[in-house]
């Protein structure tokens, strides 16, 4: 299996989602940002970085009605 580069932020959003995950916590947006310490304008980029790169994915609110934004859920790693 290939070794994926990450930067410092990307693996303190990583690391932040599979913790919040762990929990049994919904990573949102504003909760990854709180627990990896970095602002939620700053969780923007390695949010969408790690999507790309498949580590995360991107799950949008299940209930009509009920949007409380996009949540980003960790892939199990093989």
């Amino acid at each position: 299996m290939q070794q994926v580069q990450l930067s410092e932020a990307e693996q303190r959003v990583y690391q932040a989602v599979t913790t919040l995950e762990a929990r049994g916590q919904v990573p949102y947006p504003d909760l990854i940002a709180e627990e990896s310490g970095l602002t939620a304008e700053q969780v923007g980029g390695p949010l969408h970085l790690l999507t790309e790169k498949g580590l995360l994915h991107r799950e949008d609110s299940p209930m009509a009605g009920l949007d409380f934004g996009p949540r980003f859920c960790a892939r199990q790693m093989a």
